[in-house]
């Protein structure tokens, strides 16, 4: 019996700037929606959005395939093993750069996160990530599994025990400029 999910596109992504005193956090309930953060003492801000697409593979005529991405709006429905891909961009539409961009994507609920697709575009960011609901990042999670002689050996983490990833961005993201980060996920 083949399942489907009804995925609700949306993701909470937390915004710092350099003269924050704390992360502020901020919710895009996905398309046309925004998510706005600003440094109220600094006059920054910062735009957050977020989209998705679907992985589309198609055979060509003479048997390769062929890979394009299906934006995707509002309440879509999927099936098990369909790819997702969420770009996050962020525009500052402030007068001066804003100074260490953090965003912080979770996966979403029924899926899993799809290892080494996390890219920035524009720009270079730190990429960090979770398998403890936020609580920690790390570059390269790992768990501790027990072998059947009793021993333990620590192990990459597998991407079903990821829960968030993280974009630390090591410029200032200039005014009236943007920048985007990706990642992809693969439905349960």
């Amino acid at each position: 019996m083949k399942r489907s999910f009804l995925i609700g596109l949306g993701a909470v992504a937390l915004l710092a700037s350099g003269s924050f005193a704390t992360e502020v956090p901020a919710i895009a309930n996905l398309l046309p929606k925004t998510a706005i953060a600003q440094n109220i003492q600094a006059k920054r801000q910062v735009q957050l959005n977020l989209a998705a697409a679907k992985k589309i593979v198609q055979q060509t005529s003479d048997g390769k395939q062929q890979v394009s991405w299906q934006n995707l709006q509002g309440n879509v429905t999927v099936q098990p093993g369909d790819v997702i891909r969420y770009t996050v961009t962020g525009a500052n539409n402030g007068d001066r750069p804003a100074n260490n961009l953090i965003v912080t994507q979770p996966i979403p609920q029924q899926t899993a996160y799809v290892l080494n697709s996390s890219k920035t575009i524009n720009i270079t960011a730190i990429v960090t990530y979770s398998i403890d609901n936020g609580k920690t990042f790390v570059a390269k999670p790992t768990v501790k599994v027990k072998l059947t002689d009793g021993k333990v050996e620590t192990r990459p983490a597998p991407a079903e025990a990821y829960t968030h990833v993280r974009w630390k961005f090591t410029s200032a993201i200039a005014a009236k400029s943007k920048v985007a980060a990706a990642y992809q996920v693969r439905v349960k």
